[in-house]
């Protein structure tokens, strides 16, 4: 799916910024998307942009409201429908990463077919995926992993987007989560496709390109989790990655959601590149991306320190360190013709 820019942020009445964390995704890295945010009285979430009414919105320019929050069970609340419907009736598409779908409801789906106006299910995908074949394709691939999920495969990704492209290269960022998709305008939720089409999904989004062309393929869940490893190796091998970043977070002892103890970095590297070769037998480890918002600088300088030379490969912050030293292991590595 392509979604059309500029966006209104959709926050309803959310009871905090965890909440809201689709549309502050967004803001953090396409800011220049976003015209403005809509907020019922009782939010408690703020994307640091200017508030307006969905007239304000669109006469700035935006394209599409995005539904910018999340909620146990990814249901629609039925006091929401009305402004979704006003948006709808003044010209903009409307998206979402809710699990229930904007269609299901009669009167978003009367207002959409009244005006012709295009609703986004990003959880939903239309789009029809093959299974995937595992031939080699032109272009350069670079995927995030991760020793759990929620450990900033994400982030790490678009920030790799930006410095590569400061350094002159040909990148983009290919989502494969809802958020991922805000920000990129395009992208699948990969969690949604069905489990025999996933890796022919993640060739769809990631064609061939021209020899120096990167993709940065965002990352979902790890080989090491029992509830998502499906899903990590479906998009492994449909990502078909020259290089890999094994993204981390130092404090957790046991993966989220289950009592299975966290991997190592090591054994992340040491299995991706197992799996990986079946589609790509020259896969390699360019960085270690970790996590350190827990810690204070001391401790996070030391944790970037050790891992960096236990492993012998550039380890940052993405965020508090920026990732130039990955960027530049990968011009040492894969140098431009």
């Amino acid at each position: 799916m392509e979604i059309a820019t500029p966006y209104l942020l959709f926050l309803g009445d959310v009871p905090d910024a965890l909440a809201a964390k689709t549309a502050l995704g967004i803001v953090d890295w396409r800011p220049e998307w976003c015209v403005g945010q809509l907020r019922f009285a009782g939010c408690r979430a703020d994307a640091g942009i200017p508030d307006m009414t969905i007239a304000e919105a669109r006469a700035a320019g935006a394209r599409t409201m995005i539904v910018g929050a999340v909620n146990a069970g990814g249901v629609l609340p039925d006091h929401w429908v009305e402004t979704i419907v006003a948006a709808l009736d003044a010209g903009l598409d409307v998206a979402s990463g809710l699990h229930a779908r904007l269609g299901d409801n009669p009167s978003i789906r009367a207002a959409a077919a009244r005006w012709g106006r295009r609703l986004y299910d990003v959880r939903h995908a239309s789009q029809r995926f093959d299974t995937g074949k595992g031939t080699k394709r032109s272009g350069l691939r670079l995927l995030t992993v991760g020793t759990d999920c929620s450990v900033g495969k994400k982030y790490t990704a678009l920030a790799l987007e930006r410095q590569m492209r400061a350094a002159g290269l040909d990148a983009d960022f290919r989502a494969t989560g809802q958020t991922g998709v805000f920000i990129s305008g395009r992208g699948v939720a990969i969690d949604a496709v069905v489990a025999d089409f996933i890796s022919g999904a993640v060739e769809w989004l990631s064609p061939d390109a021209a020899p120096g062309h990167w993709d940065l393929i965002e990352g979902q869940g790890s080989l090491y989790h029992p509830s998502f490893a499906g899903v990590s190796l479906g998009l492994l091998h449909g990502a078909q990655p020259d290089a890999f970043v094994v993204c981390h977070e130092p404090t957790r002892t046991t993966m989220r959601g289950v009592r299975h103890p966290l991997p190592t970095i090591q054994q992340v590297i040491d299995l991706t590149r197992v799996c990986g070769r079946l589609t790509n037998p020259a896969i390699r480890c360019v960085g270690i991306a970790i996590n350190t918002q827990a810690l204070d600088d001391e401790a996070a300088q030391a944790a970037l320190d050790e891992a960096a030379a236990a492993h012998d490969i550039p380890a940052v912050d993405p965020i508090r360190t920026g990732v130039g030293p990955i960027v530049d292991r990968i011009l040492q590595d894969f140098p431009p013709s």
